[in-house]
């Protein structure tokens, strides 16, 4: 499974065949091969992707090592691909036209926006107790009966309560590539990542 690791930089439209269509922006490495294991040493394929600069003070002493083996700066963001496409060496450098052409589909990889403690409403879309008449005044957006009887006298596990919501790895398949703009690393999604601005994304293919 072939992959990249990008930075989400926002949204726009663009015209296509008379449609608008919503696009998100992202520019998409290049990025380092930092390691590469093999089924005699690790037990597995796989390739070991880094992206983003980082300062050489903030990053531990283990992976100053790790990087300068490959002979790359220090990365702020390390993402394993299994099975890659291409055979790569370690040091190589992996920019968006070798992964992609337009026309592909991927699946993005993204942290959802943080939303904080919610109630049941916007956490779990819960309808709330609805109209607020027959003396209904102050629990509209309640979660109603959340337990049984004197049997079996307890709350189930997995009730769905108020709780914190967002800041969940979520993963949206089958994202069409518009357009990809080789020269500045940057692609154009259909539809929406998760993940707020300048947040990493992991495209795979």
């Amino acid at each position: 499974m072939s992959g990249i690791i990008g930075k989400k930089i926002g949204m726009t439209s663009i015209f296509q065949d008379g449609k608008s269509i919503g696009v998100t922006l992202v520019e998409a490495g290049p990025c380092v091969v930092t390691q590469v294991k093999t089924v005699e040493k690790d037990g597995y394929t796989a390739v070991q992707l880094a992206y983003g600069d980082k300062k050489e003070k903030n990053t531990p002493a283990a992976l100053l090592g790790h990087f300068k083996k490959a002979g790359a700066t220090p990365k702020s963001k390390l993402v394993e691909f299994k099975e890659f496409e291409k055979a790569l060496n370690l040091g190589d450098s992996i920019a968006v036209a070798d992964v992609f052409v337009e026309g592909d589909f991927v699946d993005a990889i993204g942290t959802s926006k943080g939303k904080g403690f919610q109630g049941v409403v916007k956490r779990h879309g819960f309808s709330g107790v609805g109209g607020q008449t027959h003396g209904q005044h102050n629990r509209q957006r309640h979660p109603g009966s959340v337990g049984a009887c004197s049997f079996p006298s307890r709350v189930f596990k997995g009730m769905r309560m108020a709780g914190r919501t967002g800041g969940d790895r979520v993963k949206i398949q089958n994202l069409r590539i518009e357009k990809i703009y080789p020269e500045k690393n940057l692609l154009l999604v259909s539809g929406s990542i998760p993940g707020a601005k300048n947040s990493f994304v992991i495209l795979e293919k």
